[in-house]
């Protein structure tokens, strides 16, 4: 059996060997006669695609056309590797360069046709669902329909993968570049239309009865309100100062000097710069995620750089303009202006670490555009804060001194330039502190610092103010007025920190602020006072006393005519005291109604006592046969001259 088994072996294996040797062979002839195929394809291949060539991607569908191309690379390369002279690797060649031209135009096409600027009211809602609604999902931006992401997806990766062609992504530069500015364009023209078509200017507010109100706009919408609060709570604290004015109707007179100085609008709005910072970050964002689709990631941060650069270098512009604008109103003592750069600062620095974020990888250049910037205006803002102080300590001695002792108009402005500070104590207290005499590094500021060094800032500004008034009180010919003059002052000074919240930031710095000026208050009311003694002189008989048993004598007897004229000579002194200090002193203004009332009162309470007992001791006495010539106010009539004091209509 064993050799029947070998016998059929070596029978059938010679069999099975050629058997397997023609199967090896027939897949060879098949394999040789698909690449004969393929070859002879790429020399008839330019002639046979050439017709959808000319037809463009757009008539012949673009995955057909790619897949001509992919046909005609391939040829491209058996020519170039096998027959690099022979002339159909010339015809594919022309075929294949009109055929990638044709993409290119096709991508530039696409773009052109498809890409638009994104809606204001989009831009705002972005910005809104951002700052107001945090944690919830983003508003996505739909730049493109979905279709012509992916053609475009398509047709880069493409020319990336096949080609050294780089004239699409410049086109997509281009075209994306531009819907960026007219993006930050149309949203400025927005704003500005919805606004009456009229420039929101940081205090157009503040002189109008109104300034405490909102002003309505033809979308009112929560972005809008979102967008502007920063602005807005500036703008609120500004008009709030103004409103507060130490002068209430009736009361405020020729030399009081009250008026706020005469500003000029802003080339550069607050609130839509805020804005346009804010729409900046959203909109470079978007184009960073839609750009992941068609760029490959081995130019995302070139192509991106370029694409934002005229958009990112019109907002540094702006905010240049802003700093160059509160230059000039520094260098004309108009800080009121200057303020303005303030929530710019805040808001600036609150999204800059996001900027930073999606700047990165970009040119140095471009990421130094946003420091610059901030730089320039932190500088700008502590050189204000350091020119505000100094021209207090050297406003001119006898500079607009009010004629009836109300509040100087130094003692207004100042503290309506401090009061806004408040909202921006953190920004204010760091530029103070980055761009200051002496410079600390960006590192070692916090925001405990920098509410410190504001406080101190504050404390020292108030103490330069309250030597300037002191000064000035000084040029008073009258004495009197001296004390009512600083009175008006420090009270109008320490009833502002205290509405407005800056005595709280002070008292961090220096805890004895409140009563220094409650103290200062005493005082000069107390100096005050004295104007009434030469009245008192007369009715307390410090100049020969007459006691009340001699006055029950006198009575009942007759008195000597030394007497008489003595007690004659107190009336006439006190009418004429009396008279004169009501000539005088009704031209003294205490624009403060509460504290004018209580000055009042005080001088009641001084005065009125004495008299009533000076009266109720004389008038009984036979001292002279014309009573009413001497005897011209009751009681109710001196409370009545007390009444008319501080009053230039009385």
């Amino acid at each position: 059996f064993e050799n029947r088994l070998r016998k059929l072996e070596n029978t059938v294996e010679p069999v099975y060997n050629e058997t397997e040797m023609l199967r090896r062979r027939q897949e060879n002839i098949e394999k040789t006669m698909v690449t004969l195929d393929n070859v002879l394809g790429y020399y008839h291949v330019a002639k046979e695609v050439e017709e959808f060539i000319k037809e463009g991607p757009h008539n012949c569908g673009l995955e057909k056309y790619l897949s001509i191309m992919d046909r005609l690379v391939q040829a491209h390369n058996y020519f170039n590797k096998h027959n690099p002279t022979s002339l159909e690797l010339t015809d594919v060649i022309r075929v294949y360069d009109d055929g990638k031209e044709a993409l290119v135009i096709e991508f530039r096409t696409l773009l052109g046709r498809h890409c638009r600027p994104v809606p204001p009211v989009m831009v705002l809602d972005m910005i809104s669902t951002d700052e107001e609604l945090q944690g919830s999902d983003d508003i996505q931006l739909e730049h493109l329909p979905e279709k012509i992401l992916t053609e475009l997806s398509l047709i880069s990766t493409w020319l990336f993968n096949n080609t050294k062609n780089t004239e699409y992504m410049k086109d997509y530069t281009r075209s994306r570049s531009s819907m960026l500015i007219k993006s930050l364009q149309g949203l400025k023209d927005h704003m500005k239309t919805s606004t009456g078509n009229s420039s929101i200017s940081l205090f157009s507010m503040a002189n109008s009865p109104a300034a405490g109100g909102k002003g309505k706009t033809s979308k009112d919408t929560p972005a809008r309100k979102s967008v502007r609060k920063m602005a807005h709570s500036f703008k609120r604290r500004a008009a709030t100062a103004l409103m507060q004015s130490p002068f209430d109707p009736g009361n405020k007179r020729q030399g009081s000097h009250a008026e706020l100085p005469k500003e000029e609008n802003l080339d550069v709005e607050v609130d839509i710069y805020i804005t346009e910072l804010s729409a900046l970050l959203k909109l470079i964002q978007s184009e960073a995620q839609l750009m992941s689709g068609i760029i490959a990631d081995k130019h995302h941060r070139s192509v991106f750089d370029n694409i934002i650069q005229e958009g990112l270098d019109s907002v540094i512009k702006n905010g240049e303009l802003l700093a160059v604008n509160a230059k000039k109103s520094i260098a004309k003592h108009d800080f009121i202006n200057v303020l303005s750069v303030f929530p710019v600062l805040k808001h600036l620095r609150s999204i800059k670490p996001e900027f930073d974020l999606t700047l990165e990888g970009c040119a140095t250049p471009t990421r130094a555009k946003l420091t610059s910037l901030l730089s320039t205006l932190g500088s700008t803002a502590a050189k204000a804060l350091e020119e505000f102080a100094l021209s207090i300590k050297t406003d001119p001695e006898k500079a607009s001194m009010p004629k009836d002792g109300t509040v100087h108009e130094l003692t207004n402005r100042t503290i309506i330039f401090l009061e806004p500070l408040l909202d921006y104590a953190d920004t204010a207290g760091a530029m103070l502190l980055l761009h200051g005499e002496q410079a600390a590094p960006s590192e070692a500021v916090d925001p405990k610092k920098s509410k410190m060094r504001l406080a101190d800032y504050i404390t020292k500004t108030l103490s330069a103010l309250g030597l300037n008034l002191t000064i000035k009180a000084e040029t008073y010919s009258d004495p009197t007025l001296r004390p009512v003059f600083m009175l008006n002052n420090y009270h109008y000074i320490l009833k502002s920190l205290k509405r407005s919240g800056l005595l709280d930031l002070i008292h961090t710095w220096n805890k004895d602020v409140g009563q220094f000026y409650e103290d200062r208050i005493n005082e000069q009311k107390k100096l005050y006072s004295e104007s009434w003694s030469r009245v008192m002189h007369y009715i307390t008989e410090v100049h020969e006393p007459i006691s009340q048993q001699r006055i029950q004598a006198m009575e009942n007897s007759k008195l000597k005519d030394k007497e008489k004229q003595n007690i004659k000579d107190k009336f006439s002194g006190f009418n004429k005291e009396l008279e004169d200090i009501l000539k005088i002193q009704k031209g003294y203004a205490i624009p403060d109604p509460e504290l004018r009332e209580q000055m009042k009162k005080d001088n009641k309470d001084f005065i009125i006592p004495a008299f009533r007992m000076f009266l109720d001791k004389f008038k009984r006495l036979n001292f002279t046969k014309n009573p009413e010539k001497y005897i011209k106010y009751s009681v109710q009539d001196v409370a009545e001259v007390v009444d008319k004091l501080f009053d230039m209509s009385a």
